[in-house]
């Protein structure tokens, strides 16, 4: 099974950033305009992208959809969306935009009857679960808070409610660039074999995206391993042949 590539762009302030560990203290801006980074992707070939909204993620609201709806209406890539999505208005707002996608994290933890909601409204292929996680604990609020939900459960008590898309960070690896989290993909492939997980965080190289690939994980998120060079754009198109 090949693997799906799904590049990410963070953005704070309308412009393209990526952080060490969630830290937004460690953040580092690589582009003013994403729709430039979005377009150098689609070029090579990539036809899904993972849109952070950074900004939104530690507010009360979604932040930054004029980003998005740019990058939406100015490519012809799937875009999925996260970051302060936290009522029905900023739901209805991402979709507007252009999103094809959205990923609730916070929202699954704190207000899980509207997450239900959302799924049974818009379906298990526009609704992902965003699991991000710290030594197993589930964290929240932009990884700004810890939860007491333990990881393998949460994302138990979510496929019997019907997800079947996922996104797992491991927090202490976000942005390190020392590899990603295979051993914890497994073990929730194991328990939920038939899960469309999207593996995130500690990507360095084309090598870790192929170790994600033979472990059986569907899908990857990288970002600052393509912004630094480690992945090149012409790597991405060799991947996609």
């Amino acid at each position: 099974m090949k693997i799906e590539l799904i590049p990410a762009i963070d953005i704070i302030d309308g412009k393209c950033v990526r952080l060490s560990q969630g830290d937004y203290g460690r953040r580092k801006e690589y582009n003013e305009r994403p729709l430039e980074v979005a377009k150098r992707l689609e070029g090579a070939g990539i036809r899904r992208l993972h849109v952070v909204d950074l900004d939104g993620a530690v507010s009360s609201h979604i932040v930054n959809y004029r980003s998005l709806e740019v990058i939406a209406s100015h490519t012809s890539l799937i875009v999925d969306f996260g970051g302060g999505l936290k009522t029905d208005d900023d739901l209805r707002i991402a979709f507007e935009c252009g999103a094809s996608m959205i990923t609730g994290g916070s929202i699954a933890v704190k207000d899980p009857e509207t997450f239900c909601r959302w799924l049974q409204t818009y379906g298990t292929e526009r609704i992902i679960l965003g699991a991000d996680a710290k030594e197993k604990k589930v964290a929240v609020s932009g990884w700004k808070e810890n939860s007491d939900l333990e990881l393998l459960p949460f994302i138990s008590d979510y496929v019997e409610k019907g997800i079947s898309k996922v996104i797992c960070t491991d927090i202490s690896k976000d942005g390190m660039l020392q590899g990603p989290a295979v051993e914890l993909y497994q073990e929730i492939l194991e328990q939920h074999p038939t899960l469309h997980l999207i593996g995130s965080g500690g990507v360095g190289n084309s090598d870790d995206i192929r170790r994600l690939q033979d472990a059986g994980v569907p899908a990857v998120i990288f970002g600052k391993a393509m912004y630094e060079g480690h992945i090149t754009l012409e790597e991405l198109e060799m991947f996609n042949v």
